[in-house]
């Protein structure tokens, strides 16, 4: 790992506008408000940061949920070094990620994931999750997603199960049957 001291406090709003802007760069979504920074807004729709990418980063399952703060503090660091190579000034009011334009950000994701980088498997790792609580609400039941309007469930289309909670699909995904059903086969699905 490298050896970043960022002067600004970790914790709390900074961690958090710091995973937020990193998880927006992954997936990109539509700003909350009109002052949102941690959100680019280059997208329209939810994305990982409105699926839920802080909830799924936070959640024990993980295995990086103790890290947050550490990964916050060097992800900030990198972008210090970024901003002086392009001479970039950075907002002093916003942790130093959230300060980059969504080019930028992009770029330096980029360059934390490429092969060689000391520290890509963190980057890769954090990107895959980030990505993960969009493509498939991990953290979540999946029909209180959908209730919700979990917005990378509804990209995909995933249909909605039937009242009962249980999915069943009356085409065939080949358009037709490969198989009758078992006779033995109980109400719920499964075999007996």
């Amino acid at each position: 790992m490298s050896n970043h001291d960022t002067h600004v406090e970790v914790g709390g709003d900074y961690r958090t506008l710091t995973l937020e802007a990193f998880a927006d760069t992954i997936v990109p979504g539509e700003k909350r408000w009109a002052g949102d920074r941690a959100i680019a807004g280059v997208a329209t729709g939810g994305g990982a940061v409105q699926a839920g990418a802080l909830e799924l980063l936070a959640w024990d399952a993980t295995g990086i949920h103790d890290g947050l703060d550490d990964l916050a503090r060097l992800l900030n660091g990198h972008t210090e070094d970024y901003a002086k190579e392009r001479d970039l000034t950075l907002d002093q009011d916003v942790p130093p990620f959230v300060s980059l334009s969504y080019e930028d950000r992009a770029a330096l994701i980029l360059r934390l994931t490429k092969p060689g980088h000391p520290e890509k498997e963190f980057w890769v790792l954090l990107s895959l999750f980030c990505n993960m609580s969009f493509d498939s609400a991990a953290h979540l039941p999946t029909a209180q997603a959908l209730a919700d309007g979990h917005p990378g469930l509804e990209a995909m289309g995933l249909s909605h199960p039937d009242a009962d909670g249980l999915w069943r699909f009356k085409d065939f995904g080949y358009g037709r049957a490969f198989a009758r059903l078992h006779p033995d086969t109980t109400a719920s699905g499964s075999p007996a």
